[in-house]
């Protein structure tokens, strides 16, 4: 089977792992390190996804971090959003927390994605068509946040609601923690871009996570200013608690 022949869900899943053995091969070969390795792995994995979506579909618009932004794909109802290397420093560190990003928009939301984890052991890919049974969360909630910069709201929210926090890399790799049950909270303030929670939010959707802007307001993709300025993926029975804190201490 061709990958034009796939369905949505399994070409995003497919090129996130493709994606992501293209770049421990990038690292494993190229005797690169740090931001050396992170741009030629950029550059190498881009280069895949973005010839392999527009060949596979051709009609569909494609957004990206490593290229230049076509404002074609306003028009469309169907984008791919795609960061090729979410945790560009962490994978020029050979750490495992980081990230392939392959989503699809569908009239501006989040709606089929795949998250490769390739630094993990043996690879690891989150899809939206292919929900795990979520782990029974914890009775003090676990907040991932960035292991440089953590979000201050972060820090206050967990502190209101008796949690800790869990230091950790990439984005996706944040969100992914939540679906498989390391955490039960992603909170970011610090603004981010359409390519680093698209994919990540609609496999957690698809988990029955829930999945917002830290006002409780939706998250909308495909616009032309790509920023996005928070996020709040969370396990559904702490959601209100954490929107209600956010609320309190804005």
């Amino acid at each position: 089977m061709t990958l034009a022949e796939l369905d949505d869900a399994a070409l995003a899943a497919a090129l996130a792992a493709e994606a992501g053995q293209l770049l421990i091969d990038v690292r494993e070969r190229s005797g690169l390190t740090g931001k050396a390795l992170g741009q030629a792995g950029d550059e190498a994995a881009n280069r895949l996804l973005c010839e392999a979506i527009r060949a596979a579909r051709p009609d569909d618009g494609l957004l990206s971090e490593e290229e230049k932004d076509n404002a074609k794909r306003l028009g469309k109802r169907r984008v791919w959003i795609i960061d090729p290397v979410d945790g560009t420093r962490e994978y020029g560190e050979a750490r495992a927390d980081w990230a392939v990003h392959v989503g699809l928009a569908l009239d501006g939301v989040a709606s089929i994605g795949a998250v490769a984890l390739p630094g993990l052991d043996g690879g690891v890919v989150l899809r939206s068509d292919r929900p795990l049974a979520l782990k029974a969360a914890e009775e003090h909630p676990r907040f991932v946040v960035s292991r440089t910069r953590p979000a201050k709201e972060a820090e206050a929210v967990a502190a209101a609601l008796g949690g800790t926090l869990v230091p950790m890399g990439s984005a996706g790799a944040k969100a992914m923690a939540v679906v498989t049950g390391e955490a039960e909270v992603y909170l970011h303030s610090g603004g981010q871009h359409e390519w680093d929670s698209c994919a990540p939010v609609a496999v957690a959707r698809a988990h029955g996570l829930h999945c917002s802007r830290i006002d409780g307001s939706p998250l909308v993709y495909n616009r032309a200013d790509t920023f996005m300025p928070d996020l709040l993926i969370c396990r559904p029975e702490w959601a209100d608690r954490v929107l209600g804190a956010v609320a309190r201490l804005a």
